[in-house]
């Protein structure tokens, strides 16, 4: 099945440009609730997902920022330490399955590498038990 199916278009995700703060990612995440945000650059283009660990590490090992400067750190300057990798628009669900055991969801680009969305895991989840289900009945 085609991933289109199950894309959360770019204008109803959450995402931040490298050129968000620190302070500014944190807030978001929060009122949010989300663990990972997709970084998409001033040309449209997926450039890496930050995550609430990336934020910590980089608050850890830079102690002089501390949450009152954090307004002063751009998030091209926070090492990510995971690879979220993208997918484009017309791979199958099924090349999704491995991704989604390591990432909470998975960006998706068009022809052009530009951002257009996410697939959750959950729909990735939903996708298989369905499947596993239609087998099950045969």
């Amino acid at each position: 099945m085609n991933i289109a199916f199950f894309l959360v278009p770019k204008d109803d995700v959450i995402y931040l440009s490298p050129h968000h703060t620190m302070r500014q990612a944190l807030e978001r995440m929060e009122y949010h609730r989300y663990s990972a945000v997709p970084l998409v650059d001033d040309h449209g283009k997926y450039v890496g997902t930050i995550t609430e660990g990336d934020l910590l590490w980089k608050l850890k090992h830079s102690p002089e920022i501390g949450f009152e400067n954090a307004h002063k750190v751009q998030l091209k300057d926070v090492p990510q330490h995971m690879t979220i990798n993208p997918v484009r628009i017309n791979q199958q669900m099924q090349d999704l399955i491995t991704l989604a055991t390591n990432q909470n969801f998975v960006p998706v680009l068009d022809d052009n590498e530009v951002f257009i969305g996410i697939i959750r895991r959950r729909e990735i989840i939903d996708y298989c038990f369905k499947l596993w289900q239609s087998e099950q009945k045969v």
